[in-house]
């Protein structure tokens, strides 16, 4: 899959999230993070989703 054109407040989101992973990856490497990466996943798929809508139009 391609990655869509995100717009700012979803690059923003994301940002976000990474550094909070960043973080709990500091914390060692048996932090769970899977709660954080499920969250950029679906950012990343209502992103597609809108691109999806665009191209129909």
């Amino acid at each position: 899959m391609t990655d869509p054109k995100l717009t700012a407040t979803e690059k923003a989101r994301i940002a976000v999230l990474v550094g909070r992973m960043c973080k709990r990856d500091l914390a060692g490497p048996n932090v769970h993070q899977g709660d954080l990466q499920r969250r950029v996943d679906r950012i990343l798929d209502g992103a597609r989703e809108r691109d999806a809508k665009a191209a129909k139009k």
